[in-house]
């Protein structure tokens, strides 16, 4: 049995009057995510596209990853740079000389690793809070998990400091999302943009 047909024997649980019909949001957005929609608008003067939101949301993440490269790198150059002048502390520097990578500023990898050290956990601690509230709001609003939460994840991430608290960085994305998306009805009725929020 293929991953496809486990799906297609699936969705009657979740449909309307099934037996996980409140959670039909969540096995939408795992379904969708893997498998192109299977519907597509047949009325005119629409275009017949299989191509949709999370189609089109998939293409902004890819065009954001250059961005956090060029992030990654750096944050990692600037504390690199720090480290040469001040020496090195805390449980990346331990992490790091653990790996025998170094606090070399003039080696491109060792400025790219220790940078994702500081932008995994920021961005880890952005998608479970955030995730999370938009994963409540659909199911209590009976709507599907909206896409655009991860380019916002990716977009907050950025305009971190690197050194924010992860608990702050909590507060933050639930604030936006919640008070700049939720509240107003979520994708596509906000006015506010939820990482900048």
């Amino acid at each position: 049995m293929g991953l496809r047909s486990f799906f297609d024997r699936l969705e009657p649980a979740f449909q309307r009057g099934g037996k996980w019909e409140k959670y039909f949001p969540l096995y939408e957005m795992v379904e969708s995510f893997l498998y192109t929609p299977k519907t597509v608008t047949t009325a005119a003067p629409h275009a017949r596209s299989y191509i949709d939101m999370k189609r089109i949301m998939t293409y902004v993440v890819l065009a954001t990853v250059p961005c956090i490269m060029m992030a990654l790198y750096n944050t990692g150059y600037q504390t690199n740079l720090a480290i040469a002048d001040h020496g090195p502390s805390g449980w990346r520097a331990g992490l790091l000389e653990v790996l025998g990578i170094g606090f070399n500023p003039a080696n491109p990898l060792a400025n790219m690793i220790h940078g994702f050290l500081y932008f995994l956990p920021i961005y880890v601690t952005t998608l479970v809070a955030g995730g999370v509230c938009e994963v409540i709001f659909s199911i209590v609003r009976r709507h599907e998990v909206n896409e655009g939460f991860l380019v916002t994840s990716m977009l907050y991430t950025l305009i971190l400091p690197a050194t924010t608290p992860l608990w702050q960085v909590a507060l933050g994305i639930i604030f936006g999302v919640v008070i700049g998306k939720e509240v107003f009805g979520g994708t596509g009725k906000n006015f506010l943009n939820p990482a900048l929020t």
